[in-house]
């Protein structure tokens, strides 16, 4: 497989909310990926800090496409950043041979357990039964059981919405050709990208 390449940003404030400034630091990625298709799917995510308590105060990014990579590092929210001495930048760097391989996964069914999800799934339901004119709604099974996630709220730059990313990570044996949604993410189904167990 191809030689793959990272840099990091590091959030510098001391009582940083780093699920914040996570999720700006994905949303410019994101931003970037829109409006450079050839990078599309084609850069992950990985949280070289992530902990039980918070998901960590650096995020790297991950291609085997260098210059992508310096592309994304220039982009103006992380030079404003750098130069208001919120953000450390690491330069573009090989990932060392050997590195573990991980996935952080974007798990929507998360969401589904929370009180508003499922409100508004029992409210389409009940619209539906009334329009089809059925009397008694199905009963749903919502027992689930959810491993550790970290949540990342992000801004959609097409709603102008708020939504919540629910993110965890999996250690996995070998490395996974490189295959991310727009968000640097692994999914449940057909994303299934790994990126390096970096330390920056």
């Amino acid at each position: 497989m191809k030689q793959r390449y990272y840099f990091c940003i590091r959030y510098l404030p001391d009582h940083a909310d780093c699920g914040l400034l996570t999720g700006r630091c994905i949303s410019q990625m994101h931003k970037f990926m829109v409006n450079n298709q050839q990078a599309m799917n084609q850069i992950g995510v990985s949280f070289p800090n992530w902990g039980v308590d918070s998901i960590g105060d650096t995020i790297a990014f991950v291609s085997e496409d260098k210059e992508l990579l310096i592309g994304l590092s220039f982009q103006p929210y992380f030079s404003v950043m750098k130069e208001e001495e919120l953000f450390e930048l690491s330069s573009v760097s090989e990932v060392r041979e050997g590195a573990a391989e991980v996935r952080f996964v974007r798990n929507q069914t998360i969401g589904k357990s929370f009180i508003g999800s499922k409100k508004r799934r029992m409210k389409r339901s009940m619209a539906r039964a009334e329009l089809t004119g059925t009397e008694s709604l199905p009963v749903a099974n919502e027992e689930r059981e959810i491993d550790h996630f970290h949540r990342v709220l992000i801004s959609s730059g097409s709603s102008k919405q708020d939504f919540v990313l629910h993110i965890q990570k999996e250690h996995v044996g070998n490395r996974n050709i490189t295959n991310f949604n727009s968000y640097g993410l692994a999914t449940n189904q057909d994303k299934r990208g790994t990126v390096p167990d970096i330390h920056c």
